[in-house]
């Protein structure tokens, strides 16, 4: 057989094994975007202090959730009198590993069926940045996944995943940018599922925080 004739159908094979080489990550991404299925409320409840610097919700997945706020080094902060490029690190256990979540300050919507927001900040960037091991990058809005794909994209992976801890760590933005006014309305600084599961508020769970003119 002529070497033209076999090259010619070798043809076929060699782009049919390009698509699938393409295809794969594109159906990592997106299958379960498209079979994901809402887990229901978080159910956070109101508690007896008006500014709490940590706070519990057990939502319709079973999973009890815990949202902390402090200082960058630790200290206990004033939820009431936030400011501009203030530095607060964020941290959460029992949430759900296999979900990624924003981490942000958000406007408390008016009902808990409705998504948190706008943010300051907006969304979290999904830009790969190259910084050195072990650097805390302080940013208005965190992205917190565990799945490897994900994090080609700039998330943060779980600190545990298995327990469902992270750490993320905001520097405060404007309180009255474009993306949120957050001295006009009331806000808190949220945990929320992210954009593979846009419409599940089982992970909404926020700390209320006021910011000082």
């Amino acid at each position: 057989m002529p070497r033209s004739a076999s090259r010619r159908r070798l043809w076929p094979w060699i782009v049919l094994a390009v698509v699938a080489v393409l295809l794969v990550p594109v159906a990592i991404i997106a299958v379960p975007i498209l079979t994901h299925e809402s887990a229901g409320q978080s159910n956070q409840q109101q508690t007896d202090e008006r500014w709490p610097l940590s706070v519990t919700a057990t939502g319709d997945d079973g999973r009890t959730r815990t949202l902390s706020v402090a200082g960058e080094n630790g200290e206990p902060i004033e939820t009431k009198a936030l400011v501009r490029s203030e530095r607060v690190v964020v941290s959460g256990t029992g949430f759900d590993g296999s979900q990624g979540v924003y981490v942000a300050v958000c406007v408390i919507p008016a009902t808990a069926a409705d998504k948190p927001g706008p943010c300051i900040g907006g969304v979290p960037s999904q830009r790969q940045e190259d910084v050195a091991a072990g650097t805390v990058q302080w940013a208005p809005s965190n992205w917190i996944n565990a799945d490897w794909a994900w994090r080609l994209f700039g998330a943060r992976s779980y600190d545990d995943s298995s327990e469902g801890t992270f750490t993320a760590y905001l520097e405060l933005g404007d309180p009255q940018g474009e993306d949120a006014d957050c001295l006009a309305n009331a806000c808190g600084i949220y945990t929320r599922n992210d954009h593979t599961a846009l419409n599940d508020r089982v992970q909404d769970v926020y700390v209320p925080v006021q910011f000082s003119e």
